[in-house]
């Protein structure tokens, strides 16, 4: 089963998408990984939504990703007595360790690292920066502030302090606790929260142990200070615009979006662009054009996935959103224009044999208008990313001997993973071409008379080897192909 685009749809999974019709019919209407949202749901829940996806994944002969999202820290405000307190501009308002409920006049912040972090003239943002105080005076259990936006506060409203790196690890215990239930159950990709260093992709990526994908969700202006660490550490990137845009200016965040996606194409590292995408689809069957018109904008920019999250788990039309963001994704690959915008934001090549073979990939594409796939053989899923990187007019053709590298690769740009063990250290390159061929035909990407430019590594079965590019047409004998 193939897809008609080149892009990927990620879609979360929740209360309205948890039955196996749902599930199945939300990866039929175009879905290649899903998103479970370890912020909400028990443990239980989530095994019964990893079992549906691997016997559809079983049903379908196609690999599904499985992206299991991490909460990270949640720094919230304690307990206000009184409901909610209302703040005007100018007020002045106390934050403190004290647990007893808050009022009027101050709340509790049991969170000792903020106060440890803050100075004079350090901004306070409460429930999603729609209150803004700045702080006038601080200690190590308590803040003076003056409302600078006022508006309610109440209960557990979410805490930012924009500017400010805090002493606090992005793992909490919960997370360590959801981190092995995940890995024990073969999610394929890790998402996790609040990085803030590339120290803290470092922890995360000990604590992975190389059971999975880490997914770096960038929400914290500090990440995007050490971007380029950051992508040399991590799998790639999740653009979590909704909490990026709480601590940057809104006019900011655009721009953030596309420094991030430049970014990860010149690494070769898969970026998806996630937060109220299709937003309107919640509770409607249509999208605004706005909204229809960001999901465009980030095809054009050659993102490798697109995300729905309220959209898909929580809304009135699950699958119809799914249908749309699939619809959007295919219009803007059917432009004319859109290979030569792709093509205008090519890296330049890394001075390396593999990278070297996927840049010719895309030039052979470019010239032979019957080349119907790129065939690339790899183990680790490495000469996949490298062809993505370059964005070919044929869709890649990953055959891979590992399960793992197919479900990972459904995260990429432009490919179609196969899992199958067709590429030993025994077999022959004719043996290889010909193998590539019949799989290309099966897959239902090419047909008699058409070209396939497949891609491997001699010797076979080892990672890291991509120095083999061939041309071969359907139906001509492989002998002189």
């Amino acid at each position: 089963m193939r897809r008609n685009r080149r892009a990927k749809v990620v879609a979360t999974l929740g209360p309205a998408s948890t039955t196996p019709d749902i599930i199945g019919k939300l990866f039929y209407a175009g879905v290649d990984v899903f998103r479970l949202n370890f912020s909400h749901g028990s443990h239980e829940g989530h095994l019964e939504r990893m079992r549906i996806i691997r016997e559809l994944e079983e049903t379908t002969s196609r690999p599904i990703g499985i992206l299991a999202d991490m909460q990270g820290p949640k720094l919230r405000l304690g307990d206000i007595g009184v409901g909610r307190v209302k703040l005007d501009n100018g007020a002045a308002y106390r934050f403190d360790l004290d647990p007893e409920p808050g009022d009027s006049r101050r709340a509790p912040l049991p969170h000792p690292e903020i106060f440890a972090s803050l100075k004079v003239g350090s901004e306070l943002l409460i429930d999603d920066g729609r209150v803004k105080l700045i702080v006038t005076g601080c200690g190590h259990d308590h803040a003076d502030t003056r409302v600078v936006v006022g508006g309610a506060i109440s209960a557990n409203k979410g805490v930012n302090v924009p500017g400010v790196v805090l002493p606090i690890s992005c793992i909490t215990e919960k997370d360590r606790i959801d981190l092995k239930f995940a890995l024990n159950h073969g999610a394929d990709w890790i998402a996790q929260s609040f990085v803030q260093t590339p120290e803290d992709v470092e922890s995360m990526r000990q604590t992975v142990a190389g059971r999975a994908r880490i997914m770096i969700k960038l929400e914290k202006p500090s990440a995007l200070e050490s971007l380029d660490r950051i992508l040399e550490l991590c799998d790639g990137i999740m653009i979590a615009r909704g909490d990026l845009g709480v601590e940057l200016a809104p006019e900011q965040v655009p721009i953030a979006q596309k420094k991030i996606i430049r970014a990860c194409r010149q690494a070769g590292k898969p970026v998806v662009v996630a937060t109220h995408m299709l937003d309107s689809m919640v509770g409607n069957p249509v999208p605004t054009r706005a909204e229809a018109s960001d999901v465009s904008t980030a095809i054009y920019d050659g993102v490798d996935a697109v995300m729905l999250s309220a959209e898909s788990a929580a809304g009135d039309y699950p699958v119809e959103s799914v249908q749309m963001m699939n619809s959007i994704v295919e219009e803007v690959e059917r432009d004319p224009e859109y290979p030569a915008i792709l093509d205008a934001q090519r890296p330049e090549p890394q001075n390396t044999t593999a990278d070297a073979i996927c840049n010719s990939l895309q030039r052979i594409t470019g010239i032979l208008d019957s080349a119907a796939a790129t065939v690339t053989y790899t183990s680790s899923g490495s000469t996949s990313l490298r062809a993505a990187r370059e964005r070919p007019q044929s869709p890649i053709l990953s055959i891979t001997p590992s399960i793992r590298a197919a479900r990972y690769m459904s995260m990429v740009w432009g490919v179609h993973p196969v899992a199958v063990d067709v590429a030993n250290e025994e077999a022959d390159v004719l043996q290889v071409i010909k193998a590539a061929k019949e799989i290309a035909v099966a897959e239902e990407f090419a047909s008699p008379g058409q070209a396939v430019v497949i891609t491997a590594g001699l010797p076979f079965g080892t990672s890291g080897t991509t120095n083999l590019i061939h041309v071969s047409r359907i139906g001509q004998d492989i002998e002189t192909g």
